[in-house]
């Protein structure tokens, strides 16, 4: 109507759109020029600024958006009747999974600073669309469980470690790059997968079996092949099942349905029945735990990336929407209470990011003090970080207010997606028990701990105080295991505090010493003490487009 102005638009913040979000992320580009040799850091920058703009650009965050508003659909048959059992997904979907694989985030075992390099980019591609990344997490992870079997893994590794995405279902020794999945739990047992049922039955060729049983949970149903645990005669053991055998004939992979998931909704997830499959066993028989722990470990790491990535992208929203809205005569950034919350956010998404990147380095470096740093060092990261993401993310959505709440700002989808890591791969409790485990299992895995946080000896009174209390807490091995999670949550927050003291901003070590180790914090977010630089903390989150 001419005259109107009911519908001018103003006091709104521009689209975070068309940025890079490696350079972008301070905190992050810091870890991976930290732990990257000299000689590969201008191609590892080189590398992750392009994944960076292709993550912040309109074209990729379309694809995200359109790959979670049309999930993948299950077709058990084809039109005559004939059992096919495959999901179909969005074409948006392959182009997000292509990209990822063409990045070489299931390169890691193939390249200089191969961990720290695709863990960077796992986090940055996290943050254009987290569900893709399960298949990416999968197949990089697969890697050393197969090497279990030497003959194995070299025919898959070179596949498996590739940059060329394909898609068809044909045998995997006919494609230039191949995906796995995993199916260990099943409906009786979950994370307790000594209970499970599904019955491996030798061939006549040696190392060769039958599979016949159900699982409840299988990651990546349209991968090429599967790790999968079944009872051997001898025991628990792991197999590794392809979705199309050698002579082009579809192996027994029978779909019964897909999972209709809180979040993650771009993803398969699916039941899964074998009757009868043929499979190929990896590493002895009654060592199926012992062989597929490896990659276990390795998927731990990346649900603690995700969660990093997941809160990022949150924290990234909320300080650019507080840079340009106004409220009460100012901008929301400069209101003390405001910044207060986003300078909080900001410690717990720093935090995350320097403690995973860490243990990336840990994979690179190899060495045996880093192996059993990496075995104390990953539950409790994968425990804490994935813990942390989900009332960060809320409430980042919460800085935007109503807007946040709206699909369309992109929060709601990291909301629902902000509790997957705490459940994938074995919930808290799994993780706690694990750290115990290690714990009991010799003092190794400590010993590293303590060496890691020992080089920020003297460095800050609390992160000493705390270092204190959390002796304390391994001396008192009563009753320890109903108090695991209290002890994982210590352990994390020294290893944070060590990290951010020893190499953060003076103002960011402050201000996460003062709150998470030094008590004075309340039990929500923006109630950090008075007296620190809270301004430079959120400044350093802010994404500048």
């Amino acid at each position: 109507m001419a005259g109107s102005s009911t519908h001018t638009v103003t006091n709104q913040p521009p689209p975070l759109v068309g940025y890079d979000l490696f350079t972008a992320d301070r905190a992050l580009v810091d870890a991976v020029e930290r732990y990257t040799v000299p000689g590969v850091l201008d191609e590892v920058r080189a590398e992750l600024s392009a994944l960076g703009r292709s993550a912040g650009s309109a074209q990729v965050q379309e694809w995200g958006a359109r790959a979670n508003e049309n999930p993948p659909r299950l077709r058990t048959h084809d039109r005559y009747g004939h059992r096919i059992d495959e999901v179909d997904f969005d074409p948006a979907w392959h182009r997000l999974l292509g990209k990822g694989v063409g990045a070489g985030l299931t390169a890691a075992w193939a390249r200089p600073c191969g961990h720290v390099r695709r863990a960077a980019g796992f986090l940055i591609w996290t943050q254009a669309e987290a569900g893709n990344c399960c298949p990416l997490s999968m197949t990089h992870a697969a890697v050393p469980a197969l090497r279990a079997d030497p003959e194995l893994a070299a025919q898959w590794e070179p596949r498996l470690t590739s940059t060329i995405y394909d898609r068809a279902l044909r045998p995997a020794g006919q494609k230039p790059g191949a995906l796995f999945g995993m199916a260990m739990t099943e409906k009786q047992g979950g994370s307790d997968v000594r209970a499970n049922r599904t019955e491996a039955r030798p061939l006549a060729e040696a190392g060769t079996y039958t599979l016949t049983g159900h699982k409840w949970f299988c990651s990546a149903p349209m991968s090429d092949g599967f790790l999968v645990l079944a009872q051997a005669p001898g025991g628990l053991t792991c197999f590794l099942v392809p979705r199309v055998l050698a002579d082009g004939s579809r192996n027994v992979f029978l779909l019964q349905r897909l999972k209709d998931k809180l979040g993650n909704r771009s993803n398969a997830s699916a039941e899964v029945e074998f009757d009868r499959t043929w499979a190929r066993r990896v590493g002895e028989e009654g060592r199926g735990v012992r062989t597929i722990i490896e990659m276990v470990t390795a998927t731990r790491l990346d649900c603690a990336l995700g969660s990093a990535g997941l809160m990022r992208q949150a924290v990234a929203q909320a300080v650019h929407h507080c840079a340009y809205r106004e409220a009460f005569g100012g901008r929301l950034i400069d209101k003390p209470l405001m910044r207060n919350v986003l300078a909080d956010l900001a410690l717990e998404s720093e935090a995350a990011t320097a403690l995973a990147l860490r243990l990336a380095a840990a994979y690179d470096d190899g060495g045996e003090r880093e192996r059993a740093f990496l075995r104390l060092a990953v539950p409790a990261a994968k425990y804490w970080i994935t813990k942390r993401c989900a009332p960060v993310v809320v409430e980042a959505a919460e800085c935007l207010g109503g807007n946040g709440y709206v699909e369309e700002s992109g929060l709601p989808r990291l909301v629902r997606e902000s509790p997957l890591n705490s459940v994938w791969e074995g919930a808290g409790n799994v993780q706690a028990l694990d750290v115990l485990r290690a714990l009991q299992r010799g003092p190794g895995a400590l010993d590293a701990c303590l060496t890691e946080i020992g080089q920020a000896h003297g460095a800050d009174h609390r992160l000493d105080r705390a270092v204190k209390d959390l002796f304390t807490e391994l001396a008192d091995l009563d009753g320890i295991e109903g108090r695991a999670r209290r002890l994982v949550e210590r352990l994390a927050l020294v290893l944070q505090g060590a990290l951010l003291v020893r190499h953060a901003p003076p103002q960011v070590a402050d201000a996460f010493c003062a709150s998470r180790l030094g008590g004075d914090h309340g039990a929500s977010y923006g109630t950090l003490p008075t007296g620190l630089d809270l301004e430079a903390v959120v400044e350093r989150a802010r994404p500048v487009l």
